[in-house]
């Protein structure tokens, strides 16, 4: 990857376009893209603020100076102490960037998903009369194409991500808590590689599975004929994977085999119809319509997938309305759904990337229905 100063002159355009004056990053996917390193937030702000002409400066806390130096920021740092409080330095990020050959500054663009209000407000005293706008779609377009290093980084969550799912389900018995099937799922993608959990795990049995959300009860000990999903994923250098596999325990009904065969005929449509040119609304309305044309049609409930990266929901949103066109270097999910309330819910999950000709499938773990425990 380009250096972060390179990274961030990719914003300049879409500031010109947009007429943002200046552009505000706080910690989240797109500072850890531009400058490969994570911020939590916390209560101390940490603001990078970009300038139209590309002047850049920052607002760092003292305690993060350490970590903050080493990443390559070329434009003045604002530093504050504690007991000093935050106000100071954007005051002298705002007199830095406030004046310059373009005239004051107007129009300021921040991350409408990631910035929070206290933030927020220390910008408008920092530029008075400034109108502060969500530019968050925009900002976020830096991550929209993944390069070839990034895609390696997701090839190795989703490796470590699913041999853990092979040895969780070797584990799993009849009359297991949720819970503990959870634990084990947890402790084999550790074991595995993973360096941290792409998102909360999903691990719901019977009608458990029905919730799009679940979280693993620890009171319920899974039985014979139990729908048992699980929707997970590992991390490696941030990079998510997102996997969601369904399987059944100990039989399967044949009421319950053919909804499962109308959510696999589903995402194989989405695998066989993926393709650079054709747009995300493209790409659902054939997943949908396969759904739609099966006898459980009453029983959908979202959209085909979403982008993935740094962040296990980002852009492209494969939904209908979107009219996104479908490029090289975008990856995204390909997961149709049935939901049964109080019964059952099968997802079949898989991550792909656009590829000049056609698309990656990186998720390899088996779909065809299988019977464990």
């Amino acid at each position: 990857m380009a250096s972060p100063m390179r990274e961030l002159e990719r914003l300049l355009p879409l500031m010109e376009r947009d007429r943002l004056d200046v552009v505000a990053l706080v910690g989240g996917a797109n500072f850890q893209r531009l400058f490969r390193w994570d911020f939590h937030q916390n209560e101390r702000p940490l603001v990078v603020l970009l300038r139209r002409d590309g002047k850049a400066v920052a607002v760092v806390p003292h305690l993060e100076l350490p970590s903050f130096n080493p990443l390559g920021f070329e434009g003045e740092v604002f530093f504050w102490r504690d007991e000093e409080r935050f106000e100071g330095a954007f005051q002298k990020a705002g007199g830095a960037l406030g004046q310059s050959t373009m005239g004051k500054v107007a129009r300021i663009g921040v991350e409408g998903q990631r910035m929070r209000v206290f933030e927020q407000l220390a910008l408008a005293r920092a530029f008075p009369g400034a109108e502060i706008v969500d530019a968050h779609a925009a900002i976020s377009t830096i991550r929209l194409h993944k390069t070839a290093e990034e895609i390696a980084e997701l090839r190795a969550a989703i490796r470590v991500s699913e041999a853990a799912l092979e040895k969780t389900i070797a584990r799993v018995r009849i009359g297991m808590t949720e819970r503990e099937v959870e634990g084990l799922l947890v402790g084999e993608l550790f074991a595995a590689g993973a360096q941290e959990l792409a998102f909360s795990p999903i691990v719901a049995a019977g009608d458990n599975s029905a919730q799009s959300h679940a979280k693993a009860r620890p009171d319920y000990r899974v039985k014979a004929g139990d729908a048992l999903l699980f929707d997970f994923g590992g991390a490696i250098n941030g990079y998510r994977a997102d996997i969601t596999r369904t399987f059944f325990l100990g039989h399967v009904s044949d009421a319950d085999r053919a909804f499962y065969n109308a959510v696999l005929a589903a995402n194989e449509v989405g695998r066989a119809t993926a393709k650079p040119g054709i747009t995300a609304h493209d790409l659902d309305d054939a997943v949908l319509s396969s759904l739609e044309a099966s006898p459980f049609a009453r029983f959908m409930r979202h959209k085909t997938g979403h982008g993935l990266g740094l962040e296990v929901h980002e852009d492209p949103y494969i939904m209908r309305t979107n009219g996104t066109v479908l490029a090289e270097g975008m990856v995204f999910t390909i997961e149709p759904g049935l939901y049964e309330n109080d019964r059952i819910g099968v997802r079949i999950e898989d991550d792909v990337v656009v590829m000049a000709t056609g698309v990656d499938v990186l998720t390899s773990f088996p779909r065809d229905l299988r019977v464990i425990g």
